[in-house]
């Protein structure tokens, strides 16, 4: 297992019980508006399936989308097979569930690849990462529907982003990015910076040889990680300077969200 790895677990492991705390404390029959279908049940049910799922596609087994369009349908179907509908009982899934994957993957001396959404073959230690993914963006959703905290440690994105770029190139729009060819630098501030290289449609992240590049892009870390997930615009985030870009062709970077399938 790798350093970075090893901080994605360590975060994983952090997060859980304020995500329990958050989940046991609210109103479990309240709408969550950012998924306007699902209630604070439904949100914490399908977060806590997820541990299980990982485990069992790392094992060879398991459930995934096979397109990567399918995966609200493949979502509504794993929130109505709820084994229960109690909060407590859900997080107490959650916790123990949690418990086995992390141990399961500290323990890998060469992590597997594991099917996942959309028929891709993703290494199981880092894609955990899109686990940690689900425990931010769906506690904020928890937290803004009950009207409580939901602070984002911006140290904890770029582990995010981990996980997300083993399966980005397999969300690319086919109809969205059809024939782009272009680079992009997205540099998250105080950490990190990423290379999205399209070529004629397909892109590669952080390319051996990458292209001259067409528009930077420098965003505050949580504001990009809600913008990957759908959850904040970007109007706002450009106007209030979370988000600025150059470069030869700047205005491309109004349009990289677009390049990816939104589900």
């Amino acid at each position: 297992m790798t350093a970075r790895a090893g901080e994605l677990l360590d975060a994983i492991a952090e997060l859980v019980p304020r995500f329990v705390a958050l989940a046991t404390g609210s109103p479990a029959d309240l709408r969550v508006p950012a998924t306007p279908a699902w209630t604070i049940t439904d949100v914490v049910g399908h977060v806590a399936m997820e541990p299980m799922r990982y485990l069992e596609l790392a094992a060879g087994g398991g459930d995934w989308p096979h397109r990567v369009a399918d995966l609200p349908a493949f979502n509504a179907q794993q929130v109505a097979d709820l084994p229960t509908r109690d909060i407590g009982e859900l997080t107490d899934l959650l916790t123990s569930h949690t418990q086995r994957l992390v141990a399961t993957i500290a323990e890998f001396d060469e992590p597997p690849l594991m099917r996942f959404d959309g028929d891709q073959f993703v290494p199981a230690d880092l894609q955990a990462g899109t686990f940690l993914g689900e425990l931010i963006v769906h506690g904020r959703d928890i937290a803004h529907a009950a009207g409580k905290d939901w602070p984002i440690e911006p140290a904890m994105v770029p582990l995010v982003y981990l996980g997300l770029h083993q399966v980005l190139p397999g969300w690319v729009d086919p109809k969205g990015a059809a024939g782009h060819t272009a680079t992009y630098e997205l540099r998250l501030r105080g950490s990190t910076a990423y290379i999205y290289e399209f070529t004629d449609g397909r892109l590669q992240i952080d390319p051996p040889a990458a292209r001259r590049v067409d528009a930077h892009i420098s965003a505050d870390p949580v504001t990009a990680l809600l913008t990957s997930y759908g959850r904040v615009g970007q109007i706002g985030p450009a106007i209030t300077g979370k988000v600025l870009a150059w470069g030869r062709r700047p205005w491309l970077a109004t349009s990289l969200r677009r390049r990816f399938m939104s589900v």
